[in-house]
Formats: structure tokens, sequence, C-alpha cells
């Protein structure tokens, strides 16, 4: 019994180990720092099978959805106005 809860043991710290330990940076963050957004971005795109639902994935991938449709980047144009 005590081979297999340290054989258990082992495991799971073994599991544990694999995780990746880049910190997790929010929306805000990245949309403060385009450098490592658009790293961030070509390193999830060179592996999206394990990395595109990361939550550094996601974030970033928002941020620049953010950054890009945000703004006054659209048409400026004044409502028409009707007279009598």
């Amino acid at each position: 019994m005590k081979k297999l809860s340290a054989l258990l043991f082992l495991a799971a710290l073994a599991l544990a180990g694999c995780k990746d330990n880049d910190p997790v940076q929010t929306v805000d963050w990245y949309m403060a720092n385009t450098p490592e957004r658009l790293a961030m971005l070509e390193k999830c795109k060179a592996n999206p099978g394990e990395l595109s639902a990361s939550p550094n994935c996601v974030n970033a991938t928002s941020a620049q959805f953010k950054s890009q449709f945000s703004g006054d980047k659209g048409v400026k144009a004044k409502a028409p106005t009707f007279t009598r």
C-alpha cells in the first residue's frame, strides 16, 4: 500500500511539473504591451493544438481583437438632419 501511495504521489508530482510556468497576463496587460502580445500570438500560432486554449493565448487574442477594432478608426460621418 505504501508503494502505491508513493507511486501515485510521484505521478502527480511529475504531471504537475509538465505545466507551463508562464505567468498569466490580463487582456489589459497585453493591450499595454504590444511587443509581448505579438510574441505571444506568434507562439500560439506556432503550436495551436497545445496552446490555443491557454489563458495567455486567449487573452493575447482578445487584446489583439480589441486593439484592431477599437478607437476612432471607423468612418467619421454625421447623421443627416432633415428640416421641413
